[in-house]
């Protein structure tokens, strides 16, 4: 079987077996046993992909063909490239600390968060644009139960609100997938095939919006980005961590794989209109999470701003400005799935999320305030980071263009830098300096085994971003080669 399938294979898995498990220790033993094998399979596909880099030029390797419905030659299609490699590996990272972050979760809640990872994986190996669809909605369905059910505050409006928004985005997409098939021959929805062929100018123009809105809803695109704020504020902790540090990355994704690479001609004329929504994103959100009290909040906004900056990237239309908006996708992952963990943990522990009644949290619970700390240095961009590499490439990318209108906003977006030190460094000095607010906070206790193996999880992995990055870069760039190829000749 080919690997990429045990992707899917092994969540689904995972979910059958807690239909079986009944006790605590049986359903975290699925979950951890899954999680980790998830995180070995991604190590895994890193090790065999390189090797077979090496004496494959294909844009995809590991493919695999099979037909679902002939009719409409919808395929079972799937492939990895540099960067889908890199997202699997993500997407696992993501779910094993999201497992020790949900230690004490129900049975029917690890049941959805399993589906909900399906789709994840499922999205980002498949080709075929029908397939893909299919694993972008079984990735978002679980998240109206799981914040709905198992979420906090007014956690049925935020459901309702994500679910309607990002079914409005899902809309737009069939339209553009349909659009795509029928207007390029309707003889394939594989996207490998697609790139060879012509959808008329005509078409594009109204292909293109359709796709890059329906995606860049869940990338928390301005102006459609509300659900955001309150769909994390309210959801729980991991899947606060799979939402903002995963399923917002299927936004980006999905708008270089499919309104980028295939309508290349539309996204040259149209850049500027989305370039302008995308600037917004990133100084909006930003200057939004400065006004914050509540840490989900502040977290959540920043995500608006960090996400924003992935698709302003991605419409700078070069290979450095796009290195870096995949390279951004993989910061902010580990970074923010590192924030609303350790929120997670000081909420459990102080019930509340409001910075105006928390302080001296330093002397409590040092370890959970050392990895705030540090998550809050990287959404900063501090360099030895993973967020300076990201923003360093993109700013550096997108400076490349000479005319006026990307410099200047390119200056514009990285102005973001700065509010960001303002939001990240006034929330550490109200929550973890100063004198304590709550008496009783004085007896909390620190992080627990299970909580410290999910936080020094994703600090590794900053780190090592930060550090080391030219080999991710490297596989990222060369990745990305064909669809500039293509933008290159227009």
């Amino acid at each position: 079987m080919n690997i990429l399938s045990f992707f899917v294979l092994v969540p689904l898995v995972m979910l059958l077996s807690l239909f079986v498990v009944r006790n605590t220790n049986g359903i975290r033993t699925v979950m951890v046993a899954g999680s980790t094998l998830l995180l070995a399979l991604s190590a895994v596909l890193a090790v065999l992909f390189l090797h077979e880099r090496s004496v494959s030029t294909d844009a995809m390797l590991f493919v695999k063909d099979t037909v679902w419905y002939s009719s409409l030659n919808i395929h079972y299609t799937v492939g990895v490239d540099g960067i889908s490699v890199m997202m699997l590996a993500l997407s696992s990272i993501i779910v094993f600390t999201g497992v020790f972050s949900s230690w004490n979760m129900s049975r029917e809640y690890f049941m959805w968060f399993c589906l909900l990872s399906c789709g994840v994986f499922g999205f980002f190996i498949s080709l075929d644009l029908f397939t893909m669809f299919l694993f972008y909605e079984v990735a978002l369905i679980p998240m109206y139960l799981l914040i709905g059910v198992w979420g906090t505050g007014r956690k049925e409006y935020a459901a309702m609100k994500l679910t309607l928004m990002l079914m409005a985005g899902s809309a737009f997409l069939l339209v553009g997938i349909l659009g795509i098939y029928f207007t390029s021959g309707h003889s394939t929805m594989n996207m490998v095939e697609l790139v060879n062929k012509t959808i008329p100018i005509a078409h594009q123009y109204w292909i293109f919006p359709a796709t890059f809105v329906g995606f860049g809803i869940l990338g928390a695109l301005f102006p459609f980005h509300t659900w955001s704020p309150d769909g994390h504020a309210s959801a729980p902790t991991a899947v606060s961590m799979l939402h903002a540090g995963v399923l917002m990355k299927l936004g980006g994704y999905g708008c270089f794989r499919v309104a980028i690479q295939l309508m290349p001609e539309a996204a040259h004329e149209l850049s500027w209109i989305f370039l302008i929504l995308t600037g917004i994103s990133v100084v909006y959100g930003a200057f939004s999470a400065v006004v914050q009290t509540d840490l989900k909040y502040i977290n959540a906004y920043s995500s608006v701003s960090h996400c924003g900056l992935v698709l302003f990237a991605i419409l700078m239309l070069n290979q450095t400005a796009m290195t870096g908006a995949v390279l951004q996708m993989l910061s902010h992952g580990l970074m923010t799935a590192l924030f609303f963990a350790l929120i997670g943990l000081i909420y459990g522990r102080t019930h509340t999320r409001d910075i105006r009644e928390m302080g001296g949290l330093m002397k409590i619970m040092p370890f959970a305030a050392v990895c705030y700390v540090i998550a809050g240095l990287a959404s900063l961009g501090l360099p030895g980071l993973s967020g300076f590499i990201a923003e360093m490439t993109i700013f550096v990318g997108s400076f490349q263009h000479a005319d006026v209108f990307h410099r200047v906003l390119t200056i514009v977006a990285t102005c973001s830098i700065v509010i960001t030190a303002v939001y990240i460094l006034r929330t550490v000095g109200k929550i973890l300096y100063g004198p304590v607010q709550n008496e009783h906070h004085l007896s909390l206790t620190d992080a627990t085994w299970y909580e410290r193996i999910s936080a020094i999880g994703l600090i590794v992995c900053i780190a090592a971003l930060g550090m080391l990055p030219s080999g991710v870069a490297n596989l990222i760039y060369q990745s990305l080669t064909p669809i500039i190829e293509k933008l290159a000749i227009l």
